[in-house]
């Protein structure tokens, strides 16, 4: 491939060599098997910086370097790029690389504090469900036709995120559905193109602290980047940040809610309950005019299903059509249901910190249980501090607390339990302490009484647990199927 056909678009400075060449490969890892006369791009992270890397990897073929200060030990031969930001440069190059695919593909992203991981799977199952063919890049895993690819970042690195959506062009695709970080908008990631939908579900302090973001203003600030690139921003018009994070937007911008005055509203909210399953119905009004039901509980169920509602709008998607997925879908991890008796309700959700938690229990109360019980642990080499807030939230919003193992990484489980008590001894909630988190399961389902609600948090979608530097295989769904079948073999044999 020509290197200027790589650059296109781009602001640079050549240093050294010529422009006119031919480059085999583009790299930015320098572990990886260079291919003689490929392109390096120099980028710097949070422990490393590839910039000291030059000489090395020219040393091993490649050709162009593109580089955002001074490099030296780099041969005459060699082509050497100047930008002011190696990363930004590499969403630009890795898009001309894979041929622009972004452009034949309807580009949905979605960003926000909660709901990008539930909004995304919405409107993936409605517009699928509409005969459309949709590919998937989030939190949980990448998804290209039938392929599943378990994700490391909830918006991968540039040259992936082109890379994947070259696959999906070639598999087919017409849509692609992303959750688009803050992380990802400050590093770049998703430059290269253009978004044809931005959606902004609402936003709350978290991601504050070192490698993430200094400031809230600062996390504000690059969620609103999406909105300087994307056609048309679909917002959550109730969000007391909304107008901060539109602010000098260049879209079109439609605004949906449950206040008057947005675009697209959920009106005539109810709670709907039924035997191990809860829900809300609710009538959409404004630019459209039906009556919907989500099968997950809450308020916020409801701004993820108005969420997806907005965008499905603009593929005309008939009514009964968004009115069937939005019974259908489910979410793994993410306030789902397993159903296993009809005299109490039992889920499953991410909740990992106390805002997260805090959430979902006041969701959860609304529904008037007999008990709310709540297990959970926290994990290791993580804050002390959580810790302690997960345990007064639980003590003071559950009517009984399981307190159990989540991963304990590189300490002691009961450790952590103890710091969690410390928490929960601020209330008067009462809990028992299970250390074994099947055995916890356990005992959260033998103990259930009639009308109970209870929730296993904190590991969500999570299939594994981390022990010492291990990841051993533990999925809450199978450990809920081998307690079953274990208590039914036990009354068998009684």
């Amino acid at each position: 491939m020509k290197l200027l056909d790589l650059l296109e678009g781009l602001e640079y400075k050549c240093v050294q060599g010529s422009l006119d060449r031919e480059v085999t490969g583009v790299f930015f890892d320098s572990r990886a098997r260079l291919t003689e006369g490929c392109l390096f791009i120099c980028i710097v992270g949070a422990n490393f910086d590839g910039h000291a890397y030059a000489a090395d990897v020219t040393a091993r073929g490649a050709g162009v370097l593109v580089t955002s200060e001074e490099v030296g030990g780099v041969a005459e031969d060699v082509t050497v790029l100047r930008v002011a930001d190696t990363r930004y440069a590499m969403a630009f190059i890795s898009a001309a690389y894979f041929g622009h695919p972004a452009r034949k593909l309807k580009v949905i992203g979605v960003t926000g504090t909660k709901g990008k991981t539930t909004t995304t799977y919405l409107v993936k199952s409605i517009l699928e469900n509409a005969g459309y063919h949709v590919g998937l890049v989030g939190t949980i895993e990448v998804v290209i036709g039938k392929e599943h690819i378990h994700a490391t970042n909830t918006t991968p690195e540039s040259y992936y995120l082109q890379e994947d959506f070259a696959k999906m062009v070639e598999a087919g695709m017409d849509v692609v559905v992303m959750e688009v970080s803050s992380q990802a908008l400050k590093l770049h990631r998703t430059q290269g193109f253009v978004f044809d939908y931005g959606i902004f579900t609402n936003l709350e302090p978290d991601h504050i602290g070192p490698n993430e973001h200094e400031s809230f203003e600062e996390y504000l600030a690059c969620k609103s980047l999406l909105f300087r690139q994307c056609r048309v921003g679909i917002v959550n018009g109730d969000d007391v940040h909304c107008d901060q994070v539109i602010a000098g937007h260049t879209c079109q911008i439609e605004r949906f809610g449950l206040s008057e005055g947005v675009d697209l509203r959920a009106a005539n909210l109810q709670l709907v309950n039924k035997p191990g399953e809860l829900g809300v119905s609710f009538h959409v009004e404004g630019l459209m005019d039906f009556d919907a039901e989500v099968a997950a509980p809450g308020r916020f169920s409801v701004y993820n299903a108005l969420t997806a509602i907005a965008i499905c709008r603009h593929f005309r998607i008939r009514e009964d059509d968004i009115q069937r997925s939005l019974l259908a879908v489910h979410v793994k991890g993410r306030i789902e249901m397993v159903k296993i008796s009809d005299q109490f309700t039992l889920l499953i959700d991410y909740a990992h910190n106390a805002m997260a938690l805090e959430s979902l229990l006041g969701t959860l109360r609304e529904y008037h249980p007999h008990r709310l019980v709540c297990l959970f642990g926290c994990g290791g080499n993580r804050s002390v501090l959580r810790r302690y807030e997960m345990g007064e939230v639980s003590g003071r919003l559950a009517d009984l607390t399981i307190i159990t193992s989540d991963n304990p990484r590189f300490e002691e489980p009961q450790a952590i339990i103890d710091d969690i008590k410390i928490g929960i001894n601020k209330t008067t909630g009462a809990y028992v302490e299970i250390c074994d988190r099947k055995e916890a399961i356990r005992y959260a389902i033998l103990h259930a009484r009639p009308g109970d609600i209870i929730v296993l948090a904190g590991k969500g979608h999570e299939d594994y647990q981390e022990i010492k530097g291990v990841k051993y295989p533990m999925d809450e769904r199978t450990l809920i199927k081998e307690i079953l079948r274990e208590e039914k073999e036990c009354l068998t044999q009684t």
